[in-house]
């Protein structure tokens, strides 16, 4: 595995279900959250606010892309009531935070969700203090993966070259983008997807970091 790996400065991890199992179960609270956000500032029932959730997400990439693409939401008071959230389900890590730490070059953090929610999450998972740096939405102008743009906006922010990084990612269509941008990728998921744009899978990224240091 780590020839394969030998070229990377910059390892890059997406954070909901990739930095924290999905059996944790943190983004149920999102969820909720969202559905009730889209109810109450839509005015329509649950039904359709999971509808529109979920329509959202599947062609713009997040609900919150949506809701600013047909309704003009604006995103900041979205993001702090949406990730207002507890992180009790959430238990420290100290061997993934080992193994992140011991990966040679830079490491960043760049997820959908904000960068402060980012920080509670690493905080309550005991990675903080391991990342370079943290990028939420909002330091790609609330483009949302998997636009090509969005990564564009971190990879310029970052003076990060593609060619010689790495991204893990749940979410197998945020992918593609850095597949074709030159990066070696990993999805990080309980199945694998197999897909073109996937170099490799795993179901337990604390060991398969420690296969690359």
């Amino acid at each position: 595995m780590k020839p394969q790996f030998s070229h990377v400065e910059t390892w890059i991890f997406d954070l909901d279900n990739t930095l924290y199992p999905p059996k944790m179960r943190l983004f149920d609270q999102i969820e909720v959250r969202m559905t009730d956000w889209v109810m109450r500032e839509l005015g329509v029932e649950r039904a359709e606010a999971d509808r529109l959730r979920h329509a959202y997400w599947a062609e713009y990439g997040t609900t919150l892309a949506g809701l600013m693409e047909v309704h003009g939401v604006d995103p900041h008071g979205y993001l702090h009531e949406v990730h207002d959230i507890s992180f009790d389900v959430l238990t420290p890590d100290a061997a993934l935070g080992a193994h992140v730490a011991a990966l040679p070059g830079r490491r960043i953090v760049y997820t959908n969700g904000s960068a402060p929610y980012a920080e509670r999450v690493l905080q309550a998972r005991g990675l903080d203090g391991l990342f370079d740096a943290v990028y939420g939405v909002e330091h790609a102008e609330f483009r949302p993966k998997p636009e090509r743009r969005a990564f564009e906006t971190i990879l310029a922010l970052g003076e990060i070259d593609p060619a010689r990084a790495a991204m893990f990612e749940d979410d197998p269509r945020n992918l593609a983008a850095p597949h074709a941008m030159g990066m070696r990728t990993v999805h990080v998921a309980p199945e694998p997807e197999p897909q073109p744009h996937i170099h490799h899978h795993t179901d337990d990224l604390t060991e398969f970091l420690s296969r690359l240091v």
